[in-house]
């Protein structure tokens, strides 16, 4: 009997030492849901005590993936994930090098938490710009040659970069100096929603993920409504897009975040044909052969009136937009030191920017609205 009931005994721990072997290696085994629905750039999974970020394109063609680990005060990491950027959740500071991250913190309640910035005149946003006179946010130079001096002392939780291609001196001295870079990708997202799905990133990184989550889906409500209005137009007028720059006229792509806001406006853009994300560079006669009689034109931020195009180049006045005084820019709404609002705040509002192009076009869909960027030239 005693025999028998050794046995059982012995079978019993080794079965419970087996299932604790299987319990440890499970939690270990990395597997959970992507939160990001529209971007191409970055994914985030969610786990019990940490995130993982993944940033998957930072820039056209980029060869690697950057992973960085999101982790909360108690959060247990699997032995797999130590090697990479590990980032104590929430950060308290932070230091960013677009002016394209600026809305997400201000829209997430935390610009107290930046303190330094390359170019500060570039900032349009009212809160931010209090701080950054107050002295609390510190210029840091030129964007590829960030000053590493203030950065060490500041000892920011997280700088925020972003690249072009993958030399990246700057920020790869930073990360050997101890700081911890994390690259932002956004402005190489293809699709309007998919650059204003960042605002994720900055909520997993300040544990305000449930926030960043809700701020979104009311965009993309409102994105996807309007794109319903949109479609009840009865006709498609043709637009132009873009001026002269020195001697090259630049304009959307096709397949480009511009091009596509003015599809979902139910417009024609005369050269949504072409493919890519970046801008054509084209000659004036070229795109006067194609445009001249263009219903609408949406210019650059280069100009505030007419007289100011015509100061630039008298042949603008030979389009038809130009002579019907259907030119329309986002030149307007500007900062304290001038830096143009639009390229902050719309790569992260497309349900603004939409409403806005769909005003321009259909004026006669959204009767009671005022565009917010844009303006007509006079």
């Amino acid at each position: 009997m005693k025999s028998i009931t050794s046995k059982i005994l012995v079978s019993f721990l080794v079965i419970s030492l087996l299932s604790c072997k299987r319990d440890l290696k499970s939690e270990n085994v990395i597997s959970s849901v992507n939160v990001v629905k529209y971007s191409k750039g970055f994914s985030i999974e969610n786990y019990n005590g940490y995130s993982v970020v993944t940033v998957k394109n930072p820039w056209p063609k980029a060869s690697k993936t950057y992973t960085y680990i999101l982790k909360e005060k108690n959060g247990i990491l699997p032995d797999s994930l130590k090697q990479n950027i590990i980032i104590p959740i929430p950060i308290k500071t932070i230091v960013a090098t677009s002016t394209t991250h600026i809305p997400s913190l201000e829209m997430l309640g935390v610009t107290t938490t930046l303190v330094g910035f390359p170019h500060t005149d570039y900032i349009s946003s009212d809160k931010v710009r209090s701080r950054i006179e107050a002295g609390k946010v510190k210029e840091l130079g030129n964007n590829h040659d960030l000053n590493t001096e203030v950065l060490l002392d500041l000892q920011p939780d997280v700088i925020i970069g972003y690249g072009i291609d993958n030399q990246n001196p700057t920020l790869d001295n930073l990360q050997k100096s101890g700081l911890k870079v994390l690259l932002n990708g956004d402005w190489n997202e293809e699709t309007p929603l998919g650059k204003a799905e960042w605002i994720k990133f900055f909520g997993a990184l300040y544990a305000k993920q449930k926030q960043a989550n809700e701020i979104f889906s009311k965009i993309e409500k409102d994105y996807l409504n309007t794109v319903k209005i949109a479609k009840n137009a009865k006709v498609k007028p043709t637009v132009l897009a873009g001026d002269m720059f020195e001697d090259r006229w630049y304009l959307p792509k096709g397949t480009s975040w511009g091009s596509i806001l003015l599809k979902e406006a139910n417009g024609n853009y005369l050269w949504k044909e072409t493919s890519g994300t970046g801008s054509l560079s084209l000659s004036f006669e070229t795109v006067y052969f194609k445009a001249k009689d263009a219903d609408f034109w949406i210019t650059s931020g280069q100009f505030s009136t007419l007289s100011e195009m015509t100061n630039s180049n008298p042949h603008y006045t030979k389009f038809k937009a130009f002579k019907n005084k259907n030119v329309y820019s986002f030149s307007g709404k500007k900062g304290k030191t001038g830096g143009i609002l639009y390229y902050e705040l719309a790569p992260n509002r497309p349900d603004i920017v939409l409403k806005d192009l769909v005003k321009i076009l259909h004026p006669e869909l959204l009767p009671s609205y005022t565009p917010f960027f844009f303006e007509k030239l006079k």
